[in-house]
């Protein structure tokens, strides 16, 4: 099927131990790309690095997750605008803004989603964005600095239909991971996900976390990995009535769009 994973956390210290496995396995279930999500000063150097590893079938975003905010300062500005000129760096972010957690006080967070919003304008290159319990203020950030940004993708999108339609009036793309299988916390993102266009969505895993909970037989372990993609692709193709092949194909095409990828 040609599947690309456009977010999935590989420089975690969770794959350390199998990280070449699991990039076998990804082969072998189809998916031949994969973003690796950069969401610190560490993972962001350790994302890149794998992405050089792996020519053509890794790439990287260079970020600072809000969680992280108030670890930002001008070495870490500094850090993603060298990255971003490498051409395995394939977007900023990830960044945002998560109010759900608070584990960096509300204000750094704003400001640090500012200053990568400039990175992105600066830069050219699309934005990798995370937003939960901060719908507002996330909009009034974003909202007017996009007219100046290449592209902005919703990673992980968990919303309800306002924030859905929020989303797709500003242009965002949507993001879709493994939250869409959970029959019990992703039942209004699955009766929601028909209402996105073909050319707005895209698929990830988000890796290690948000294992589907619809694989059969059930892992043994609870880490998700790329390789799990195709669960994704499955139950959300049944969520807006098309078949996998089709969603397959136009995610894929809207992933090399969006990032850019040779």
């Amino acid at each position: 099927m040609d599947l690309i994973d456009i977010g999935a956390n590989l420089a975690h210290d969770s794959f350390d131990e199998d990280r070449n496995e699991v990039l076998d396995r990804a082969a072998a279930a189809d998916v031949s790309r994969i973003i690796i999500t950069g969401s610190s000063y560490d993972s962001n150097a350790a994302a890149l690095d794998l992405a050089v590893a792996h020519p053509g079938r890794l790439f990287a975003t260079a970020g600072m997750h809000p969680h992280h905010a108030s670890d930002y300062d001008e070495r870490c500005d500094q850090q993603i605008r060298v990255l971003a000129q490498r051409p395995q760096c394939v977007a900023i972010g990830e960044c945002g803004l998560d109010y759900f957690r608070n584990f960096s006080p509300r204000a750094a967070q704003r400001s640090t989603l500012s200053a990568q919003l400039n990175i992105a304008i600066d830069t050219g290159l699309p934005l990798f964005l995370h937003q939960r319990d901060a719908h507002e203020d996330f909009i009034d950030l974003l909202e007017p600095q996009l007219g100046k940004v290449s592209r902005a993708v919703a990673h992980c999108f968990t919303g309800d239909a306002t924030a859905l339609n929020d989303y797709l009036s500003m242009g965002l793309y949507l993001g879709i991971t493994g939250w869409i299988c959970d029959e019990r916390r992703g039942k209004d993102l699955y009766e929601l996900v028909a209402s996105i266009p073909d050319d707005r969505l895209m698929i990830e895993t988000d890796a290690p976390y948000l294992l589907p909970r619809t694989l059969r037989p059930k892992p043994k372990s609870r880490r998700n990995e790329p390789a799990f993609l195709p669960e994704v692709l499955k139950v959300l193709a049944e969520a807006r009535g098309q078949s996998i092949a089709d969603v397959a194909n136009f995610t894929r095409e809207n992933a090399i769009r969006f990032f850019d990828l040779p």
